[in-house]
């Protein structure tokens, strides 16, 4: 059995709406990424920090509840990490955090076709440094895919933190990332100009999302993509480019594009192919955003057509 890894926070998110209520859902981006690929029917293992404490047993029950493996020791953190997220009319959320990030030991192996990072476990110390470390050990066996997910409250300034996420891109063979991560990274460039810097820096693959606007991806070979959104009533946009980034990672497995060995022809994939995992990742983030939380659908509901 080939599985994936991904590597990253795992935590509660504290949700207060728009209507003044507050709720408690598990989440954090990279957990969030490991869940929606269990969902999908992978086989997926993450590596993360929260406490044996309340908050921990809410994370843990959700994760392993929905067939995510977790590394052994994730569980030794002092306590669980928080996000407070606050939504506007529109359901769009902001966010505080109060999170302490380490990785625990993990073990690499031959069947691991891919690794995942992102987000504040690959910038926030003293976490992210042995983040990068098994990144770059792991692609001897796997693809490597980064998400950015900027979180400017926990991560500092854009020029702090650049430098950072420039090398986990050049380091990654598909990167995701959004159009508000790239305005606040390089502000008053043009992101389209910003992806064709990341796609000439290393990447076989680079996807800019647009939210309801869609999505553009550039490959190291040129090829050029870019499709539209499906229409959704969106209730909120919690988890919506986790589940995206699952839906590219799926979508490359469905087409024997994972792995160190695949590795040349992840970088010639053609628009056709790109296309539709592009098409497949839109379909699942478009579910999770027409019901409430980080709720990626599983693979009857994607096939379905669920909401």
């Amino acid at each position: 059995m080939t599985h994936a890894l991904v590597i990253g926070e795992a935590l509660v998110d504290v949700v207060h709406a728009a209507d003044g209520s507050v709720s408690e859902h598990p989440g954090g981006s990279p957990a969030n990424v490991a869940l929606g690929l269990a969902r999908l029917g992978r086989d997926a293992e993450l590596a993360t920090w929260f406490g044996d404490d309340a908050h921990g047993a809410l994370i843990r029950d959700h994760l392993t509840g929905n067939g995510v493996r977790l590394v052994p020791r994730s569980d030794r953190a002092e306590r669980t990490s928080t996000a407070v997220a606050t939504l506007d009319a529109d359901g769009t959320a902001s966010y505080t955090f109060d999170l302490d990030w380490r990785v625990p030991e993990v073990l690499l192996d031959a069947d691991m076709v891919a690794l995942h990072l992102g987000s504040i476990g690959a910038t926030l110390q003293p976490g992210a440094a042995a983040v990068a470390e098994l990144a770059a050990a792991a692609r001897e066996f796997a693809t490597i895919s980064y998400d950015p997910n900027a979180r400017p409250s926990i991560m500092g300034t854009a020029e702090q933190v650049l430098p950072t996420i420039s090398a986990l891109v050049a380091g990654a063979d598909l990167v995701k990332v959004s159009d508000e991560d790239v305005a606040w990274l390089r502000p008053g460039r043009d992101a389209e100009d910003v992806i064709r810097d990341w796609a000439a820096s290393g990447p076989a693959v680079v996807v800019l999302t647009r939210g309801g606007e869609g999505s553009f991806a550039l490959t190291s070979a040129a090829v050029e993509v870019t499709i539209a959104s499906p229409r959704v009533q969106v209730v909120d946009t919690v988890g919506a480019g986790d589940s995206y980034m699952g839906g590219l990672i799926d979508g490359l497995w469905t087409a024997g594009l994972l792995g160190a060995g695949r590795r040349q022809a992840l970088h010639a994939i053609d628009a056709d192919t790109l296309r539709a995992v592009m098409e497949h990742a839109g379909a699942i983030a478009a579910i999770t955003v027409s019901r409430a939380g980080a709720n990626p659908p599983n693979r009857n509901e994607l096939e379905n057509g669920a909401r």
